[in-house]
């Protein structure tokens, strides 16, 4: 089956499409960055907060409509701290709507697969009443950490595809 490459820190010499998004948007104090590995990975990683209304951290890149018909699952390769990420979709950049995928994560390095029909419509934290996502294109791949808790974290990331 083809695969779509939706990004490979480890051999892309440009990150600047990624873009880091914390809770001060909205008046919160957390802290994330994103650094490169020794290995040429992405390190996701930061404090997050619940001071002022905080509560999540967060990294995102945004790029041209993919058509994505052909493909059902996104595949991760990556290495948590044994906490849980959100790893969010969004078919258009102008929809309210994020599509939301939980990953547990384990501490060792985890190639995990994402049904794209079981990710969850979600606002402002808040799951919404219409079906899971089942759009032809994406234009913005997330990865974010919201626990409910004050933490700190790290999320390791060597590459994100759809198969």
């Amino acid at each position: 089956m083809s695969r779509l490459l939706l990004f490979d820190f480890s051999s892309a010499d440009n990150w600047s499409g990624w873009e880091v998004q914390n809770d001060v948007v909205m008046g919160g104090n957390s802290f994330s960055k994103l650094e490169r590995s020794v290995e040429g990975n992405a390190i996701f990683k930061g404090t997050v907060t619940l001071e002022n209304n905080g509560g999540f951290a967060s990294v995102h890149y945004h790029f041209a409509p993919k058509d994505i018909k052909a493909y059902k699952k996104a595949l991760i390769i990556l290495k948590g701290d044994g906490k849980d990420y959100q790893f969010r979709i969004k078919f258009d950049l102008k929809d309210r709507a994020s599509y939301v995928y939980t990953i547990k994560t384990t501490g060792d390095w985890q190639t995990v697969e994402v049904p794209l029909y079981k990710m969850e419509p979600v606002y402002r934290g808040e799951k919404m009443n219409i079906p899971n996502f089942s759009a032809d294109e994406i234009q913005e791949i997330r990865f974010l950490i919201g626990n409910k808790t004050a933490e700190d974290f790290r999320l390791e990331i060597d590459q994100i595809e759809l198969k």
